[in-house]
């Protein structure tokens, strides 16, 4: 079926692949080996180098791919790769809500494994529910490994010797349980029977080549078998795509790199564009592609073109680019309304991609990139977000904060934005708390003390409430008064007694509860609390002195078992040292007699 005939609404695009890993495990390298190798095939015009993207057409990934791929089972074009620069890119290069590219490979050097940019990669993938592969890049450094240039790679593995085998079967299983630790399950590919519930993992070399017809045929399977709906597109209809940069280009101004993943794109259509405040309206004033590798001598390194379809990466040159942003829609008008292609965009930039929890803090900021990079900070902080959005401060941003239960959570953190009056008045009389900033870190910084004072304070409420553990003795001949309430002088060796708190002595390990204290006096003075150290006289209510309680009596405050716990569990920080100290003793004593009392 020729693209040419735009009647058929189910004409299938390229599927859209993103390279991810880390930094020098050979993403590069291996999207310069498909596009040699391609370029090796076919005559240098057979692959078409796209702007930010590599298109590699059916008939020759299955050249490369040789007996693997029969290109009769196939109906998709081909695939096109992207060149992301990195991670955060690909976060931010988003289409209708999901992720731009339909499949992702992850690169994993065979052998230096996992590293931190390869989980943040299946962080991000597992975010976008991105399906993806495994490449296990640089099979040829193995020890003892013999090259076959360019084969399958099970063709090339039954050429190695066993122990060579060996240490390839070892480094792969190791990346098969570093995903499984991610929760992935994974296999080898040819090991996999869904796709959809297990990540293939394919061993590749990108320097001999070896693996990479496999590669691409995983690709092409997995691509046609799960995507082929999703490749549906609207042959003639108006683009739809996804800024992936934004570019000074000399004799052109402000361009626009996309990424289109439907309809077309024409000279002279009027376009909608994400930009940092409102969409931007803008005329096409030229499509730009690179030239074929062969006309690389003539002076511009672009040649127009009339008409672009989906999926293709190409620089568009318009008026007015100024303020688009990377990672925004853009959105061919053509016949339809232009407020609803303008409200599209709108709604398309409002659902930008931060992930937000049940509850959380609300987050507002001046640019799809920022509101980005202040999720990525919270998430690192481990700040949960409730609502992420662009824009100043609105009252119905204080009504989404205000519901929150936690009171660490009545916030709205605003990066580089204003606060409209309104909200600012209903912010103070519902109880939300506004900080804004025009540095990130800062920001979460002022966050963080904030969210420290309050559990203070809430630390300090518990404290207040709990009986303070506390060991003292009552001084020879310093009785005052022997009953009805008996008066002792005593000395506290450690802790905090204070007034009210109930009083026992150990009899063995047994707490025989001997009273209440029901004042304490230092020289004279009626105080609330004695501790380590002090010398006071105590009024306990409940003994007499020569029967119940003696002069030289150790006696201790009772702490009932809930308030050990707590103690114990929570406010062992908090607490003196000394006063740990009797707590411990008391642990010691009442778990002797019931080793779990207390836990």
């Amino acid at each position: 079926m020729s693209n040419t005939d735009t009647h058929d609404p189910t004409s299938l695009r390229t599927p859209i692949v993103a390279v991810l890993g880390h930094v020098d495990h050979g993403k590069t390298s291996l999207l310069d080996k498909i596009r040699g190798s391609a370029v090796i095939e076919g005559e240098a015009g057979a692959i078409t180098q796209h702007i930010g993207a590599t298109a590699v057409p059916l008939d020759i990934i299955s050249t490369i791919a040789g007996d693997l791929v029969d290109p009769d089972d196939f109906d998709l074009p081909g695939l096109l790769f992207i060149d992301t620069p990195g991670h955060h890119s690909f976060t931010t290069l988003r289409s209708r809500g999901g992720a731009l590219a339909d499949i992702a490979i992850l690169v994993v050097d065979v052998n230096d494994g996992f590293q931190p940019q390869t989980l943040e990669a299946l962080d991000i993938l597992k975010r976008s529910q991105t399906p993806f592969i495994v490449a296990a890049n640089k099979i040829d450094t193995v020890p003892g490994w013999d090259p076959n240039e360019d084969t399958p790679i099970n063709d090339t593995y039954e050429d190695q010797s066993d122990r060579v085998r060996q240490r390839l079967d070892e480094k792969l299983y190791e990346i098969i349980g570093n995903l499984s630790d991610e929760g992935f399950s994974a296999d080898l590919y040819w090991r996999v029977q869904n796709f959809q519930r297990n990540v293939g993992v394919v061993p590749v070399s990108a320097m001999t080549g070896e693996g990479v017809p496999d590669l691409l045929t995983v690709m092409m399977g997995l691509s046609q078998r799960y995507m082929k709906e999703e490749m549906e597109i609207d042959v003639s209809g108006p683009g739809v795509g996804t800024v992936l940069e934004v570019k000074e280009e000399k004799g052109f101004g402000k361009t626009v790199d996309i990424v289109l993943y439907d309809g077309t794109i024409k000279e002279d259509d009027t376009i909608v564009v994400g930009g940092q405040n409102d969409p931007i309206v803008t005329e096409v004033r030229a499509l730009l592609q690179p030239r074929p590798l062969a006309e690389i001598r003539t002076e511009s390194r672009f040649e127009n073109v009339d008409e672009v379809g989906a999926a293709a990466g190409i620089k568009v040159a318009a008026p007015e680019l100024g303020d688009a942003m990377a990672g925004a829609p853009v959105r061919v008008v053509r016949d339809r309304d232009l407020e609803d292609v303008i409200e599209e965009v709108q709604a398309e930039l409002a659902s930008i991609a931060v992930d937000t929890a049940e509850e959380g803090v609300v987050v507002k900021a001046d640019t799809l990139g920022s509101l980005e990079a202040m999720a990525d900070a919270l998430d690192e902080a481990e700040v949960p977000i409730v609502r992420a959005e662009v824009g100043d401060v609105a009252p119905r941003d204080i009504s989404v904060a205000s519901t929150a239960e936690d009171p660490k959570q009545q916030v709205i953190l605003g990066f580089n934005v204003d606060v409209l009056s309104d909200a600012e008045h209903r912010a103070e009389t519902d109880d939300v708390t506004i900080f804004t900033d025009e540095v990130i870190y800062q920001l979460v910084e002022e966050y963080d003390e904030y969210v420290e004072g309050i559990e203070q304070a809430q630390q300090d409420t518990i404290l207040e409430n709990i009986s303070r553990p506390a060991r003292f003795r009552i001084l020879p001949d310093h009785t005052f008064r022997q009953n009805d309430p008996a008066v002792v002088g005593v000395e506290v060796n450690s802790g905090t007694v204070q007034n009210n708190a109930n009083v026992v002595k150990f009899e063995g390990n047994e707490p025989e509860r001997v009273g209440q204290i029901k004042g304490i006096q230092e020289q004279g003075e009626d105080v609330d609390e004695a501790r380590a150290g002090n010398r006071v006289s105590v009024a306990i209510d409940g003994p007499t002195v020569g029967r119940q309680i003696e002069e030289d009596d150790e006696l201790w405050i009772q702490i009932p078992e809930k308030h050990a716990k707590i103690l114990e569990q929570e406010l062992a920080d908090e607490i003196p040292a000394d006063e740990l100290e009797a707590l411990n003793m008391y642990l010691d004593k009442q778990r002797n007699r019931d080793p779990f009392w207390g836990k």
